[in-house]
């Protein structure tokens, strides 16, 4: 097995996943991601309704591998009750959700068949 190199890594995303219950608690949360990281990050669209391999609603936090550490533990430390799945952008979409997955809270089964899996 050969091992995947740091430079392999483009970006990372981070997917923040909420319900019906906990969209205000998503949405306060979104708002203190940009007001904590503002141009160090692109914030996603907030869907209310499962959206690819993502089992529940959810909104997407693109960042430069340069940023992981500091989002990385933002959100960890500040992700509440809500459950928060990250994973790397190496061209391999299937390998980075589901073997190169990162979970902040809770995990959940993502549908992998949405990406080709």
């Amino acid at each position: 097995m050969t091992d995947l190199a740091v430079t392999d890594v483009a970006s990372w995303h981070a997917h923040v996943y909420f319900d019906a219950d906990s969209r205000d608690a998503a949405f306060a949360l979104r708002e203190r991601v940009i007001a904590q990281f503002g141009d160090k990050m692109e914030m996603g669209r907030f869907h209310e309704r499962p959206v690819g391999p993502h089992p529940q609603w959810s909104y997407q936090i693109a960042f430069a591998p340069e940023q992981l550490a500091a989002i990385a533990t933002w959100l960890t430390l500040n992700h509440g009750a809500l459950d928060v799945f990250m994973h790397p952008n190496t061209g391999h979409s299937l390998r980075d959700h589901r073997d190169c997955a990162v979970w902040i809270g809770r995990s959940h089964v993502l549908n992998l068949a949405a990406l080709g899996g």
